[in-house]
């Protein structure tokens, strides 16, 4: 229900934030008094008050107190809603008899979401958020949340430079790309374009647009048959302090600043229209359309309000907000219409693309979630105990390489540790047998603790590099691994932190265990990680064998790393180790509901 309105303008201005004043009579005084007082005479012979009601709907205004319709909408598109809430008001939209009155408020979605979320929804009539994402990933835990409306407005979300610097990306990168921006933030393609090319990321826990970003760039990776662990690698490269920034403008305002990578970041297109205009930074943004199409940020109408009246107003505002002056307004903003239309602010003079990319179609609810979790959890520091094998078998060849089983794997645990970030705490025991005393088969060799972490005089992550070149095999030493494990998952259960992924990692020529002076039999040690394992607070085994006898033990090693959620390889080079360490925080990242 629309209800009437007027089309002459008020005589006092409005302001959003103040209630219309009921409307007033034109004319002189006296013209006023004279029909009043016989209209007030003939109401009070017959009884009734039904003249005013006629006359109102006579002159088709509205009077009588105002119908409050509070609006809490995404900062970018706030502005544009309130210009058009004005005229609205302005209008005099009658609603049950009384003038609907129209506010909007600023209110970052991921703030208002998290309100829903804690059972404290803001006080509000209607959400207009930017994206349809943030109600979808609600509606996924909790189906009382309203579901999202028409949408009426877009903006795609893109890719975005200093123009100082895109021929440069283009020699580097090439053509914009989801595919690419994988390729140059993937922590373990050394050799890729992330050499030259820095990617920067809106925090998807906070900003629609990397939400976006990150689901676009993972459907072309699943649709490319790319393998996930270069996803992981580049979420894990991604969610690293330096290159996931809160704040759009704080993001365009880096690229900016050039250092030995160029960089390249993720910005709705109005906001790179908004930050152009407002900012006008000496070198402008320039916005990168990825070839494979985007999604868009789609500001849905979301009605919140339980009143039967205000309802009605909610209608009445969302059928002017599709009217043509409202379209404009819109476009002027920076924004597109629903059918991708732009206005002459996203014009090619501008640098924009006038024709609206291709729209990729966001995922389902639990595709979302899974996304938000996925980031959630690899945010997560890493807690990570190595066990390196340092038994007799250690020290033989292997074939065709000129290695040593022990400098292979040194060498594994080397190229390893490159994927843990400054933030990340790491330890090293060895083991074999008797290495600590009769019957104490391991030892400590670097207590775990920050990467970053002074080690009489040195950083722990120097300390294990040459620790790791310097390890050498014991002739002969068998292999005490059940009992090294047992201890090793203990200290690692009893000192689990919730904010990081506690891993125990075991390097090892894949024989398996092999204690002639008894320890714990392979039976038990399955038994104890079983009983161990909490779901709560899951500590997983990843195991990483390199080797001929390794085949040989993979049934016991798989049986172990399944125990706890984790998983067990075996390397057939030492690069190979770039991908199972991804897999296996692939893994960890859903845990323990792979």
């Amino acid at each position: 229900m629309g209800g009437r309105h007027r089309t002459d303008e008020l005589e006092d201005g409005y302001t959003p934030y103040k209630e219309p004043q009921p409307r007033r009579r034109r004319g002189g005084r006296g013209k006023v008094l004279v029909p009043l007082a016989g209209s007030v005479a003939l109401a009070v012979l017959l009884g009734v008050a039904a003249f005013v009601v006629i006359n109102r709907d006579r002159d088709g205004g509205c009077a009588g107190e105002a119908l409050p319709l509070r609006i809490t909408a995404s900062p970018d598109i706030q502005p544009a809603l309130s210009q058009i809430a004005e005229r609205f008001n302005k209008a005099a939209h009658d609603v049950e008899g009384r003038c609907a009155a129209v506010t909007v408020a600023k209110g970052i979605s991921a703030t208002v979401a998290s309100s829903f979320s804690g059972g404290k929804a803001a006080a509000m009539d209607v959400w207009v958020p930017d994206s349809k994402l943030w109600v979808t990933n609600l509606r996924a835990r909790n189906q009382e949340v309203p579901e999202a409306g028409a949408s009426i407005a877009h903006s795609p979300i893109v890719m975005v430079a200093s123009s100082s610097v895109v021929p440069n990306l283009k020699k580097s990168f090439g053509e914009a790309s989801w595919g690419g921006m994988i390729n140059a933030a993937n922590v373990a393609n050394v050799d890729g374009p992330g050499r030259k090319v820095r990617v920067l990321v809106l925090d998807p826990s906070l900003n629609a647009a990397g939400l976006g970003a990150l689901l676009a760039a993972a459907g072309v990776a699943t649709a490319s048959g790319a393998g996930e662990e270069q996803l992981v690698g580049a979420l894990k490269s991604l969610s690293g302090s330096t290159s996931t920034v809160r704040d759009q403008d704080a993001l365009l305002s880096s690229l900016g600043v050039q250092g030995s990578k160029a960089p390249l970041g993720i910005s709705s297109e109005q906001g790179v229209w908004a930050f152009n205009k407002g900012k006008k930074p000496e070198v402008p943004a320039v916005p990168l359309y990825p070839a494979e199409g985007t999604i868009n940020l789609d500001y849905p109408v979301v009605v919140t309000a339980k009143d039967a009246a205000v309802r009605k107003a909610a209608e009445a505002f969302q059928k002017e907000l599709g009217s043509e002056a409202s379209k404009k307004t819109l476009q002027d903003q920076g924004f597109r219409t629903p059918d991708g239309k732009s206005g002459k602010a996203i014009s090619a003079s501008a640098g924009f693309q006038a024709k609206a990319p291709q729209a990729i179609e966001p995922p389902d609810g639990k595709t979302v979630a899974r996304m938000s979790q996925t980031w959630s959890r690899i945010k997560l520091g890493s807690r990570l105990l190595t066990l390196l094998d340092v038994s007799g078998t250690m020290a033989l060849p292997v074939p065709g390489t000129g290695l040593t089983r022990m400098q292979a794997i040194t060498r594994i645990a080397v190229e390893g540790m490159k994927l843990f970030p400054v933030k990340s705490e790491l330890g090293l025991w060895e083991f074999s047998t008797h290495l600590n005393g009769r019957g104490v088969d391991y030892r400590e060799t670097v207590p775990v603790g920050p990467l970053t972490q002074d080690i009489n005089g040195a950083l722990r992550r120097d300390v294990l590099n040459r620790r790791l070149i310097a390890t050498r095999a014991r002739s002969t030493g068998d292999t005490g691994l059940n009992d090294t494990l047992a201890a090793a998952y203990k200290q690692m259960t009893d000192e689990y932190q919730s904010d990081k992924i506690n891993t125990v990692l075991i390097l090892t020529d894949g024989a398996g265990n092999d204690d002639p002076d008894g320890g714990i039999s392979n039976r038990q040690i399955l038994k104890r990680l079983k009983d161990q394992f909490d779901p709560e607070k899951p500590v997983s085994v990843l195991i990483i064998a390199f080797g001929p006898d390794a085949p040989k033990g993979k049934r016991q090693m798989d049986a172990l790393a399944k125990a706890t959620a984790g998983d067990a390889y075996i390397a057939k080079d030492v690069l190979e180790v770039r991908k199972f360490f991804l897999e296996g925080m692939s893994r960890r990242l859903c845990a323990p509901n792979c």
